[in-house]
This record gives C-alpha cells, structure tokens and sequence, in this order.
C-alpha cells in the first residue's frame, strides 16, 4: 500500500464518444495504451484517460490537460484544468501500468517534451489522483520500441516487494557507447528505500547498461524469472534478437547480476530477422512462448514462430556481449547461447501482433495484421495447425494496435484497438454450428456439443449436461475404424473415437455392431473402453457387408456406417 498521506482529488473530463452496436468504442483522440485487470479497461490517448467497464461502458475519464507549475528550483507539480480553461500543457503517458493488488494505476510520461512526471491513480476511479511526483519512469518520447512492467521479488519467505521494470529504447549505434539507464528497476512504493518510484537502494543505484541500438518489444515474470525480448544492433553484426534472463532476487542489485542472455535465430541466416510482437503460452513444463518475427528485415514478410524459452541456469552470469549490469566495466566478448524454434507455426504477410493462450490441450493464437484483421490460429498437440479464422476486419486499411488482451474474468472476448477505436471481440461463435458433427468439425478448441442443449456452446454455458468436443490432436474424422486379420485368421474390427469428454462420461461407454445379414461379432472382443471399442467378425465378409456401430459416451449418442468387404 502507497504510505504517502495525500489529498484525494476528482475532476471529470469531458463525455467521450460513443459505444458503438458492433461492441466498439471510440474515443476523441488517438489510442496510446490500453491496459486490462481484473474489472476494468483502461485506456491513454493523447489528451485523457479512460476507464472502461469490461463489456465497454464508460464509467470515469481524466483529462491530461493542465499547467506545470514550478514548486521549488527543482520540482514542478502538475495541476489538470477543467475543459473550459485552456491549459498550456498535456500529460503525454509513455507507462501506463495496473497495480492491482495495491487497487492503483501507474501513469508515468512527459509534460512539455523534457519533463518527465509520474501519478498514481486509483483503479476504482481514475479520477481520484493518489500521488504526483516529477520524476521521469521510461522514455522521454512515446516509444513503441521501449518496455514497462511491474516484477515481484521475494525480500525473505514471508515478505515480497513490487518494482516496475523499465527497459527505455536506446539509438547510439557508435560501438562501445552505452546508455546508463538502459534497464531500471524502479520502487512502486514509499516504504521502500530511497522512496517511490526511485531505483536506488541501500547499496546504491543498480541499473543494466547497452551498446547499440536496443528495441524492446516485450517483458513478462513467470515465477522467479523475468524475461525481456529486444532486437540489437550493436554496430558490429547483423541486428539479431536478443532474450534477456533474470532471476528475481531480494535486491536490485542481486537482481540486474543474475543476467543471462540468449540470442533467438529462426533459421541458419540470421540476416534481416526481427522480432515484431511477443505472446507467452502459459502452462505447460516447458517455458514456451511465441514471437512474429519479420523474415526480410522490412515488416512484410513475417512468420509466427514458437520457441522454448525455459531459462538455462547451468550458464555463467554477467557474460552477455550486449548488456551488463553496472557492477561490470564494460560487455562480455562470450557468445550467448543459441535458441532456435521447434515450429514455424504459420507465415503470413503484414502480421503485427499475437496473444497465445492454451485451451482444451490446444494453443490458440490471436493474430492482429497491418491491415485489420484479427485472426484465430488454432495449433494441436503435435504442433499441427487448423485453417485461420477471421474474427474482426476493421473498416478501413488500418494497422490493430500491438496489444491485444484476452477478457481476464470470461476468457471468451479478446480487445483490440484500432487509431482511436477498442473493440471487445469473441473469441469464438460456436452457435454458429447447428448440429453436433458441424461443432466438431469446426475444429474450435473454445466449441462444446452440449448433449442436453442439443446446441453447440461453450463448455461454460453447458452446466450440469454431458458435453463433447475436439480431442487435443487435429482429426479429420469424428469416429474411425481398423479393420486387421490375427495370426488366427479372425478379423477384428476396432472403433475409435476421437474427442474430449467430461471425465465422468468415460466410464459410461458402450458400443453395438448390427447388421441387416445377421449376426456380425462371434465376440465382443475386449470390453469397450474409452475411446475404443472392437467386434471379432463370426464370419469373413464376401459380398460386402453394412455395419451400423451405435456408440454411447455418457448421455451422448453416435452412429458410424460402415461398409466392410472381403480384399
């Protein structure tokens, strides 16, 4: 909790535009950041803030518009005006970060192009300023090439400590030229040492240095480990992409000298690849991630890519040829290590952006494009890949802004932004299929046939009923059959089925052979059990025979014609 007493303030700026039918909202002015926790939206554009109920209803805004003025030789303080004053300054926002177990937003940027200034905001209502300070966090120019995230370090078993990390976009290409506040690590709190938003500690300020150009794309915590993705071009090579380790430790310092460093190569060239976006695919023991990379050193030819990230900790720290922490002189002359993908999971042009999440033992992939799309990738078990789904086209040639956030309470609407427009997508329309075998054959990891509803639906609006779905590996075919001879000379018939069921269905699982010549089976072979079932033919098919196999799966019932004959 923020300790500092200060005094709570609200002033309302003025309505924005409108809720649009097609689930879209427009503002007044250009998006800049938009952020998603756990009950609202919030959103920065060039002159006000915003925050959004989930389903995109307006709740409270802030103007950004207001006057600096100076309270000492060194200190200025920020003070809005109402919409009808006309202030001599805006409040640019470069970080925009929810702090939801501290019910507060971080919104740290620039006033007048030199003055960077930090507010802390309520996330109840935006409106309620809790603390300004003039302090710069992050780039003194709005830089999509520059990162911020919030990372927590245990300070002992039972207490924990929360920093933002600001990694600030650097542009000296002169080799051995670095910047001293590449990577900072930054209090969230008064209590802490050296006061909120400081990066020093009791043993001093601790930052990570660069040389070259530096663009982050992105940064996450998994755990206790911290990873930070940029390309580099340290003057010397090819630009390459970097991923940058961390262990989250009880100080900053301890923190910044657990650097490790890999480099991630896509192909044995390494000429002209970037990284474009970056999504986590959390769960799973692997660490797995996924980036779009550009393949031709421009933005047009781009694949998604999937890497296994997990951190090598058996490597050496404070080797990394590109950053070091300040408790070193001067960059290592090792190599990292290499990464390379274990899939190129899909290549299209012009695509920007990608959030990656696991359903029904699938990773899904939402894709947003230079030109308006967001997509739908579907990837199995084996790394297969279903045909791409259009989900949303915007109205226009216009670029999906980079992030894209999945719903964190129903997981089945993701948003995206277009110029001054967030739309709150689904991530599906499975009422679409209209009978069981077009919900399986969908192929939609988000699609249940639910057996009471006789409808398809997602698994969360088939309560108390049996339901069925896709199988965690791409099938072209509900149910499928083998036919084999035994060293006996018998022919054995076995069914299997192909899907995902409620746990308590699988023991409720039969199967029945009929024929219109008679008997079929001399026996039932072994007992069904899910997903297969077998028939020990009485006789050899001559002419050909018809078999109707009648399968019960819980409350669920399927039907499979075959046609055997003797080959």
């Amino acid at each position: 909790m923020i300790l500092l007493l200060c005094l709570i303030w609200s002033l309302w700026g003025e309505p924005a535009r409108c809720l649009q039918e097609d689930g879209g909202f427009t503002f007044s002015g250009d998006i800049l950041h938009i952020t998603v926790a756990t009950d609202d939206v919030y959103i920065a554009t060039e002159e006000k803030l915003y925050q959004l109920s989930h389903d995109l209803v307006l709740t409270h805004n802030l103007t950004q518009r207001g006057m600096l003025k100076d309270l000492n030789q060194n200190t200025k303080k920020f003070h809005r005006v109402s919409e009808k004053t006309r202030g001599n300054a805006t409040f640019r926002v470069n970080v925009f970060l929810p702090f939801t177990k501290n019910n507060s937003l971080i919104s740290c940027g620039v006033i007048e192009s030199t003055c960077g200034y930090c507010e802390i905001l309520d996330m109840k209502n935006i409106s309620n300023l809790l603390h300004g300070e003039n302090i710069q966090v992050g780039p003194l120019e709005l830089s999509s090439a520059s990162v911020s995230f919030l990372v927590d370090v245990k300070k002992n078993p039972t207490v924990s400590e929360t920093y933002i990390l600001a990694a600030v976009q650097q542009d000296k290409a002169e080799q051995g030229k670095s910047d001293p506040e590449t990577i900072k690590l930054l209090n969230t709190d008064d209590s802490q040492h050296g006061n909120i938003f400081s990066g020093t500690e009791q043993t001093g300020t601790h930052v990570i240095r660069s040389r070259g150009k530096v663009e982050f794309v992105d940064g996450f915590q998994i755990n206790s480990t911290v990873y930070l993705f940029s390309n580099v071009d340290s003057g010397t090579k090819n630009s390459k992409v970097r991923l940058l380790w961390f262990e989250a430790k009880s100080s900053k310092r301890e923190t910044f000298n657990s650097l490790r460093g890999a480099t991630l190569r896509i192909s044995d060239d390494e000429e002209g690849s970037r990284l474009l976006a970056s999504s986590i695919i959390r769960g799973g023991q692997q660490v797995l991630w996924s980036g779009v990379f550009s393949v031709d050193g421009g933005a047009t030819r781009t694949e998604l890519v999937l890497f296994d990230i997990s951190p090598d900790l058996s490597r050496g720290t404070d080797t990394d040829p590109d950053f070091y922490p300040t408790s070193k002189t001067s960059v290592s002359q090792s190599e990292p290590k290499i990464l390379k993908p274990k899939a190129v999971l899909f290549k299209k042009d012009y695509m920007t952006s990608v959030l990656a999440e696991r359903k029904m033992g699938w990773m899904v992939f939402f894709i947003g494009t230079s030109d308006g799309q967001l997509l739908r990738l579907s990837v199995d078990r084996n790394l297969r890949p279903t045909c791409p789904k259009v989900l949303y086209r915007a109205s226009g040639d216009v670029k999906l802004l980079p992030q894209i956030y999945l719903d964190p309470v129903d997981h089945e609407h993701v948003y995206v932004s277009v110029k001054n427009q967030v739309n709150r997508v689904p991530v599906s329309e499975c009422n679409t299929h209209t009978d069981m075998k077009a919900c399986w054959s969908a192929q939609d990891p988000y699609c249940v046939w639910c057996v009471d509803k006789k409808r398809c639906t997602r698994e969360d609006e088939c309560k108390g009923s049996d339901w069925l779905s896709i199988p965690d590996e791409s099938q072209k075919k509900m149910i499928s059959h083998r036919v084999v001879e035994d060293p006996k000379g018998q022919i054995k018939v076995t069914i299997q089925t192909h899907l995902t069921v409620k746990e308590e269905m699988r023991s409720n699982f039969s199967c029945q052979f009929s024929t219109t010549s008679g008997q079929l089976c001399m026996q039932s072979g072994s007992k069904p059990h899910y997903p297969q079932c077998t028939c020990i033919l009485s006789a050899h098919p001559v002419d050909g025979v018809d078999v109707t196999v009648r399968i019960r799966v819980g409350a669920a019932q399927l039907t499979e014609k075959l046609h055997l004959i003797n080959c």
